[in-house]
């Protein structure tokens, strides 16, 4: 072996995830999901940010039909993943069977949607920064959520209220990130393009944060 050849580059999947650990701890960090985690928060905090969650998935699940046959976006459109009908099951619940006539983005909300159109219409990697950061998340971090809900709220066991954060389709989550991330290491894209989607992953990490510090304004903890 030569001693001095180079080592092999980390996956992208890995640089990706090194490359955004400090916005996605910055995210994590913000008072409102502290408090909406500690069981703080009223039900009408959570449903507002299950409708926000609504604007976000309506426009990742429209754009994905259009990207389904592309090159770079298409293998990550998965059906299993779909969550805009569980979002729309859990607002019933929480709001009633007509929740969408009170339903206003925040301007965070509406920043965040613009983005993820533009990326589909104009850059489908783009699209992909934005997928990843949100579904990996979902299966991750997202489970957090959902248990906290359950336990403050008393939903049901994975029933309505929390459907947003189940996948009923997916039997085995971990093989199904495994799966994900080798398709984030197969991208059709060369050293460049790598990084504006590391980039892009990186803005879509701002955007959330940005709508959870709009939430905590909306919801901040009573003295």
């Amino acid at each position: 072996m030569d001693a001095t050849a180079a080592p092999a580059p980390a996956p992208f999947s890995q640089l990706l995830r090194s490359a955004t650990h400090d916005k996605h701890d910055e995210a994590n960090a913000s008072p409102f999901i502290g408090h909406l985690l500690a069981g703080q928060l009223g039900i009408e905090a959570y449903a507002r940010y299950t409708e926000q969650l609504w604007f976000v998935y309506r426009a990742l699940e429209e754009a994905a039909q259009a990207l389904r046959d592309d090159p770079v976006a298409g293998p990550f459109v998965r059906d299993e993943l779909m969550r805009t009908a569980e979002l729309e099951r859990d607002l019933a619940h929480l709001r009633g069977e007509r929740w969408w006539e009170g339903a206003r983005p925040l301007p965070a909300t509406a920043a965040y949607v613009a983005r993820i159109e533009e990326c589909a219409r104009t850059w489908p990697a783009g699209y992909v920064a934005h997928h990843y950061t949100r579904y990996l998340g979902d299966l991750s971090g997202g489970q957090v959520i959902r248990d906290q809900a359950e336990k403050t709220w008393g939903f049901s066991r994975k029933g309505d209220g929390v459907r947003f954060y189940v996948f009923e389709q997916i039997s085995n989550p971990a093989a199904f990130k495994r799966t994900y991330r080798a398709l984030l290491d197969a991208v059709d894209a060369d050293d460049l393009e790598k990084q504006r989607i590391v980039d892009e992953c990186r803005l879509a990490f701002d955007y959330n944060s940005a709508l959870f510090w709009e939430l905590n304004e909306a919801y901040p903890l009573s003295a």
